[in-house]
C-alpha cells in the first residue's frame, strides 16, 4: 500500500470554509477513482496550506493518477505548483489491530 501526501499553498487568506469550498469541486472525481482507495483532504490555517492525503494500492496507481496533468491542473486551480511524497505503508495500527502491510 502507498501513503502519498500533495500539499500546495491555497490562495491568500484562504479560511476553513474557502478550502472546502474548493474541494467540493474536485470530491466528486476523487469518489468515481477506480484505484483509489482513500482520500483525506486537509487544511492548515496556520500555514494557509492545503493538500490531500491518498491511500493507493501502488506506487503505480499514484503515480498514474498525479502525473503531469495532474500537477497543472492543481497550479492552475489553487494558483500554486504541488509538492507531492510518495510512501510506502509498513504498518496499519487500529484499536485493537496492528496489521503490517
Amino acid at each position: 500500500m502507498i501513503v502519498e501526501i500533495v500539499l500546495f499553498n491555497l490562495p491568500n487568506g484562504a479560511t476553513r470554509e474557502t478550502a472546502m469550498a474548493l474541494y467540493e469541486k474536485t470530491a466528486a472525481r476523487w469518489a468515481d477513482n477506480p484505484d483509489l482507495i482513500a482520500r483525506y483532504y486537509y487544511f492548515d490555517p496556520e500555514t494557509g496550506e492545503g493538500g490531500g492525503v491518498y491511500l493507493w494500492p501502488d506506487r503505480a496507481a499514484a503515480q498514474r493518477w498525479h502525473g503531469p496533468d495532474y500537477r497543472k491542473m492543481i497550479a492552475e486551480f489553487y494558483g500554486s505548483a504541488p509538492r507531492i511524497r510518495i510512501l510506502d505503508a509498513l504498518m496499519r495500527v487500529a484499536p485493537g489491530a496492528i496489521q503490517q502491510l
